[in-house]
């Protein structure tokens, strides 16, 4: 019997973590859509996103995402229609992302808990780098222009 001494070769008896539930929001305004910076140091620091975070327990996604807009950036919104919902596995961590459509209800954004934020038209999408989980929706929004537009006032 031959022991194996090479680790990438061996199976792991380390569990994976359990995912982590994110909410992130696409807030649209006349065209635009809101992104914001995550701060230096972080995990995918220096990266654009679209704005959220984690979901505490027994917080429903919808709430979760009210709660971070309010934190992060200082405004409140009506959340829409599920956008996109996606697993990515990084490296060090498993995160399950539920994208939501929002309108804008109040404030203007204020970098709180990021580093920044830009308000982006279609064209200029493509420059930000943004993460890889972000990349299946990125792909919808250069494919369909309606989804630029505002929400309705009526959600």
């Amino acid at each position: 019997m031959h022991k194996i001494d090479d680790p990438s070769l061996q199976h792991s008896n380390t569990p994976r973590p359990q995912p982590i539930d994110v909410a992130a929001g696409l807030v649209f305004r006349g065209g635009r859509l809101l992104l914001t910076q995550r701060p230096c140091g972080t995990h995918l620091g220096g990266l654009w996103e679209f704005p959220g975070g984690k979901r505490h327990a027994g917080e429903t996604f919808e709430d979760c995402l009210r709660r971070e807009l309010k934190e992060e950036l200082g405004i409140e919104v009506t959340v829409g229609e599920l956008l996109e919902s996606v697993t990515h596995d990084y490296a060090e961590k498993i995160v399950h992302l539920k994208f939501f459509r929002c309108r804008l209800l109040q404030n203007e954004p204020q970098a709180l808990g990021c580093r920044a934020f830009a308000w982006v038209n279609r064209t200029e999408l493509a420059s930000y780098n943004l993460p890889p989980a972000d990349a299946r929706l990125l792909e919808k929004l250069q494919r369909a222009s309606e989804l630029w537009s505002d929400l309705p006032n009526e959600i």
